[in-house]
């Protein structure tokens, strides 16, 4: 039996939209669970001094992790397009291709990954103290970065052929798996660190096998002898679409990484604070992520069946429900954020730890309807195949974060960090509606 594929160029947009993406939104909540239950486990049992370790870690994770959603996210936009344009030897033809690439950049990733780890943390400034298990911690995670290139690229093809459902079900495997092992690793063998980090890798691994047994079922994708090749067009296609996603998420981790030093350089409380809040707001991001990702496979298909009327009315649409989403996530952030926060931060620890964390969550929680509408935007420029803008928007949001940390943190509060985040999506999300106008207009001609 076929897996199940979704054609988005027929039927009510705002339905087809919220239909596919609630299962990513489910998804992604257990996804986030990966990253709290590290956190819940390693402050509670561990110590703060070991949650401040893994938030040492959480943007040099994302450079890499990053790097990888974004190229195998480029790798996906063709693949919806075709689709969509029921060109489906096209289709096989192109993802014989990125297999072969996806394959080459995962392993090298590992490599550099692997020989820089030590050195970026010394880099950003981790303080000694932390130090030992943030490298352990980050060493782990990159030995397993082909484990989550396989994962992200069987999950993006999924998506661009309309199939939410399965990375649904990878996520829940994978989540459960990642909670069962932190409590083995941490709890009962007192792995620490190691045993968190070890506890994701693996999870990892159960999500991308059954995203892939998803993948080989489907008949779009069942090649016949001599249809799997490498196509030097399609390769150059690919990495034209997918490098700018890359190197988008690469400059975002950049003014991240700058915002971490800046946050380890204003003490052990701030760093364990933030990590902590850090991990209800990334809860807070799920249901934005999951408009993105509908919003992209939808512009693409109907990109290649020539609706662009119909583009124009998805799009508006999901930012209307987008904004709505994002206002009710806010107030129940405000309500029992503080309540959450209890789960990462031990009785025991320091009160400033509490104010730090309740300070910055409160900050995100308040401008959360910015990035809601800047994955919304952003996404629908992946899918009409334009991601060289949306990446020279990941220079302004970098270069908003720097400034806020380096310069309002110093001129007017230590806690000025709490808006680091709020600048960055600001400043992006206004370029990228501009962008978004221009092209629609064009294509509109």
């Amino acid at each position: 039996m076929s897996a199940p594929v979704k054609d988005m160029t027929r039927g009510n947009p705002a339905k087809l939209i919220v239909l596919f993406a609630l299962p990513l939104m489910v998804g992604n909540v257990f996804q986030q669970l990966y990253t709290m239950t590290d956190a819940i486990i390693v402050g509670q049992f561990a110590g703060v001094q070991a949650l401040g370790a893994v938030g040492s870690t959480d943007w040099l994770s994302w450079l890499v992790f990053g790097l990888i959603s974004g190229v195998m996210q480029g790798f996906s936009i063709p693949v919806a397009q075709r689709f969509g344009a029921g060109d489906l030897r096209g289709l096989r033809r192109c993802v014989s291709t990125l297999l072969v690439l996806a394959a080459v950049l995962a392993v090298g990733f590992t490599v550099l990954g692997l020989i820089f780890a030590g050195p970026l943390l010394r880099l950003i400034g981790t303080q000694q103290v932390v130090f030992r298990q943030a490298e352990t911690y980050l060493s782990i995670l990159y030995g397993g970065i082909f484990i989550t290139a396989a994962y992200n690229l069987f999950a993006a093809l999924l998506r661009a052929l309309g199939n939410s459902r399965a990375p649904l079900l990878a996520m829940l495997v994978a989540s459960g798996v990642n909670i069962a092992l932190d409590l083995l690793f941490v709890m009962v063998f007192r792995w620490d660190v190691a045993g968190a980090a070890a506890a994701t890798v693996i999870a990892q691994g159960s999500a991308a096998v059954i995203c892939l047994i998803s993948v080989l079922r489907l008949e779009q994708l069942r090649f016949q002898k001599g249809a799997f090749l490498f196509h030097k067009g399609d390769a150059g296609l690919l990495m034209k679409l997918a490098a700018p996603l890359g190197l988008q998420n690469i400059l975002i981790s950049v003014g991240g990484v700058v915002v971490q030093s800046v946050i380890n350089s204003l003490g052990f409380e701030f760093v364990a604070g933030i990590t902590a809040s850090g991990k209800l707001s990334g809860l807070q991001e799920t249901a934005a992520m999951s408009f993105g990702l509908a919003v992209t496979t939808y512009t693409g298909q109907n990109l290649g069946a020539g609706q662009i009327q119909r583009i124009r009315k998805g799009v508006r649409s999901t930012a209307f429900i987008a904004l709505g989403t994002s206002a009710v996530l806010s107030c129940i952030m405000f309500a029992f954020g503080r309540a959450g926060l209890s789960l990462f931060i031990e009785k025991t620890a320091d009160a400033m730890v509490t104010e730090v964390a309740t300070n910055y969550l409160h900050a995100m929680s308040a401008t959360l309807f910015l990035l809601y509408l800047l994955h919304v935007y952003r996404s629908a420029l992946y899918g009409l195949g334009e991601t060289m803008m949306p990446m020279l928007s990941s220079i302004v949001q970098c270069v908003m974060r720097i400034l806020v940390a380096w310069g309002l943190t110093r001129i007017v509060s230590p806690w000025a960090i709490c808006f680091t985040e709020p600048a960055a999506w600001l400043g992006a999300l206004t370029m990228l509606l501009f962008v978004y106008r221009h092209k629609m207009e064009k294509l509109s001609l």
